[in-house]
């Protein structure tokens, strides 16, 4: 499809529509507001999880491909000072609430519509780029009735490789792109990252102590050569189900996350 930036009568005729089927929450401990669909796509922990793994400093340039409602963006832009962030997203409803979530938290963000089949973007502009992408394979799985939802959680005619290969393409040279995604496919996102990006960190995002990894951390640098490395990932929940200490500092005290 066509990429275009959302148009004033656009989002506003979008804005309307979406009123009355808000609710309005907050993340990091409530240093961020947040208002998103009752049902559909709702903010979990994971674009928390993603923002806290990007290693931005004040002044950067950063990317959140298919940002959704901003949740990623702004808790980045919430976590490091003075970023300069753009947001890439298909679904204009989720554009308009972006745009309307960073007015809300008195955060800049540039947020355009599009695909990224065709990204509206320069290359290698960003010094990072990040992604929490579709999780399910085109045509496979049952996916949500939801239309928002299903296109949110179901790849379209761009797969993995293809937002691997976009994020590729706009970031830097030695800068990072960063995914979150599942633990099941986690051999064909490295296969991916490996066409373009060295220093590659995968890290595990375990439920609870001993049990296995769901979803998982990547990260990698563009043009730099050296090993891939495993790290030690990340326990979320303790045993009755609390949210471990060190998972409460990302989630609510907004630490970053080091990989």
């Amino acid at each position: 499809m066509p990429t275009l930036r959302v148009k004033p009568a656009e989002e506003q005729a979008t804005q309307g529509r979406m009123d009355e089927r808000l609710t309005h929450d907050h993340m990091l401990g409530g240093r961020i507001l947040l208002a998103q669909p009752d049902s559909g796509l709702r903010a979990a922990i994971d674009p928390v999880l993603l923002a806290a793994a990007v290693p931005a400093r004040p002044g950067a340039r950063v990317l959140d491909l298919g940002t959704g409602s901003g949740v990623a963006a702004l808790c980045l832009a919430r976590r490091v000072a003075a970023l300069r962030i753009a947001g890439l997203e298909l679904q204009a409803d989720l554009a308009a609430l972006a745009r309307r979530n960073a007015a809300l938290n008195g955060l800049a963000m540039d947020v355009v519509r599009g695909d990224v089949a065709a990204v509206p973007f320069a290359a290698r502009v960003f010094d990072h780029v990040m992604a929490n992408p579709p999780f399910l394979p085109a045509r496979m799985g049952t996916l949500p009735p939801s239309r928002g939802k299903r296109l949110a959680v179901g790849e379209g005619e761009a797969g993995l490789a293809r937002w691997v290969e976009a994020a590729l393409a706009l970031v830097k040279p030695r800068g990072s792109v960063t995914f979150i995604h599942r633990a099941d496919r986690l051999a064909e996102l490295l296969s991916a990252l490996g066409r373009g990006a060295g220093a590659i960190v995968v890290f595990p995002l375990w439920p609870r102590l001993g049990e296995p990894a769901k979803r998982v951390l990547a990260q990698a640098r563009r043009g730099v050569a050296a090993p891939l490395r495993l790290a030690a990932g990340l326990v979320l929940h303790e045993a009755d189900g609390r949210y471990t200490e060190a998972a409460e500092s990302v989630l609510r005290d907004a630490a970053a996350l080091t990989l």
